[in-house]
């Protein structure tokens, strides 16, 4: 089962390659600036949602 920061994690992660691939394809850099920081904050979030469910496991 996943924790709330898993979920959230993921859906930026899939928001940021939205922007990403929108901004590419517009040729609009900052929305392709923003879609990459919105990925790697996802994939921040979601390592410390796993750590998380890790150390639940653990006890």
């Amino acid at each position: 089962m996943m924790n709330m920061d898993q979920i959230a994690g993921l859906a930026k992660q899939i928001r940021g390659s939205v922007l990403q691939t929108l901004g590419k394809a517009t040729g609009n850099r900052p929305m392709q600036i923003k879609g990459m920081a919105d990925k790697a904050t996802g994939k921040v979030q979601k390592a410390c949602g796993d750590m998380k469910a890790m150390c639940k496991k653990a006890m």
